[in-house]
């Protein structure tokens, strides 16, 4: 297969200084959010009455919350993203290249994937909104088709503050990860103490920080043996259960079921702990990984998912609708079943399968523009046009994921969402074709 033999190609061609693992470990926690979405993400229609409705496994069979303890790895999406993003400073400063060329390079790689997913459900919304489907329902299925952005919307403010970030690491070291986790921590306790829930979306930036401080330690070898990395594991397990058996927090990592807190909307400490149990386990069996990693098999097979990450991970939910989609128009089929019920739990093994091999021929066919650079002589834009575009875009992917697009054009919630993140991607100078301004 072509593909592959192109992986391979660039996979045996590595530098044996560069840490495999990193890659490795982004491909993973990839595959393993994609596959837990498709796993609890369903619907279901009633085989007497017809009537179709949207199934949620954590909404409904309580014991599945357990398994966001599994499924939930954002945590490791920022460590790796933070020592990505310290080889990157470190390259840029031997290089000469300053904060808005770094950061401009940064922002094209992290944003240009998305721009052709919200233009495509932007259309689909107006074509659905013209064909009579009510509001309530197409904003619905485009904030499932949108929900992946949300990571971007964060993860671009962390890589614009990752310079200085990087400079409280460098001069302070832990102690600037523990500045961190202290005002995450003082977050919660005024969010669950004093009922101040406004402040409590500043986590977003503390909690997600301390994790993208973690892939600053685990850069700079900091991280500490395997037996040091173990203990740390197994303190941050304990304190995550005893703050959700005796404390306020609830047992899901991952989404918000029910009507209580959730611990990942705003984030809470528990996703720290559970980031810092993440760390300590996966990074107590690096060497052995880094060894397996030799083998060019494996590594072709990691090499070619990260030439597709963002790809698969930005348009899996669209997939999932689509198909979802097919079955209904089918008379629902496959989709009898009563959700939680044996045969519903047997039936996710080809509504995981399904899409995932739909969605590697798609990722194959638009990856392409998460792999256009921006051309070496391209100038970047002032950082004042990178910063307010940056956090335009972030606002729009934002309101995307939260409340999805209703369809109208002359709404805000249509063309006002769609506005702010294609005008502040032409901001940034961030654009469908590569070249810069």
């Amino acid at each position: 297969m072509k593909v592959w033999e192109q992986a391979r190609e660039l996979a045996a061609k590595t530098p044996a200084e560069r840490n495999r693992y990193v890659d490795f470990l982004r491909a993973f926690s990839i595959l393993f959010v994609i596959s837990g979405h498709l796993l609890i993400t369903g619907a279901h229609v009633d085989p007497e009455t017809g009537a179709y409705a949207p199934v949620l496994a954590l909404e409904i069979v309580p014991w599945t919350e357990w398994l966001t303890w599994i499924f939930q790895v954002m945590p490791v999406f920022f460590m790796v993203g933070g020592y990505a993003n310290a080889v990157s400073l470190e390259s840029a400063a031997a290089r000469g290249v300053g904060y808005g060329e770094w950061l401009a390079t940064r922002l094209h790689r992290l944003l240009r994937p998305m721009l052709l997913l919200v233009l495509v459900w932007a259309v689909i919304a107006i074509l659905l909104y013209a064909g009579g489907i009510a509001t309530e329902s197409i904003q619905f299925i485009t904030r499932t088709a949108l929900l992946p952005t949300w990571f971007l919307a964060i993860y671009t403010m962390i890589v614009i503050l990752a310079p200085p970030s990087h400079a409280a690491w460098r001069r302070w070291g832990c102690w600037s990860l523990a500045a961190y986790l202290t005002l995450a921590a003082a977050t919660d306790i005024a969010f669950f103490g004093f009922d101040w829930q406004t402040p409590g979306w500043s986590n977003y930036f503390w909690i997600w920080l301390a994790m993208h401080h973690l892939g600053f330690a685990w850069r700079d070898g900091r991280q500490g043996s395997p037996a040091v990395l173990l203990a740390v594991a197994a303190a941050a397990l304990t304190a995550l259960a005893l703050a959700v058996i005796w404390g306020p927090y609830p047992v899901a990592m991952a989404g918000s079921p029910g009507e209580g807190p959730s611990n990942s909307l705003p984030p809470k400490i528990t996703l720290a702990a559970l980031g810092l149990v993440q760390f300590g386990v996966l990074l107590a069996v690096e060497k052995p990984m880094r060894r397996l990693l030799d083998n060019l098999r494996l590594w072709t097979a990691t090499v070619l998912i990260n030439s597709m990450i963002m790809t698969l991970y930005l348009w899996h939910m669209s997939i999932l609708l689509l198909l979802l989609g097919a079955s209904w128009l089918a008379d629902g089929f496959g989709l009898g079943m009563a959700p939680g019920s044996e045969g519903w739990w047997w039936s996710r093994i080809p509504w995981v399968a399904l899409p995932v091999l739909l969605l590697l021929p798609a990722a194959v066919g638009l990856s392409p523009l998460e792999r256009m650079p921006r051309p070496a002589n391209a100038t970047a834009p002032s950082l004042w046009r990178q910063l307010p575009g940056a956090a335009l875009v972030g606002l729009g992917i934002s309101f995307t994921a939260l409340f999805g697009i209703d369809g109208n054009p002359l709404s805000p919630a249509n063309t006002g969402i769609v506005a702010l993140v294609l005008g502040g991607a032409w901001i940034c100078g961030i654009g469908f074709r590569a070249q810069g301004n």
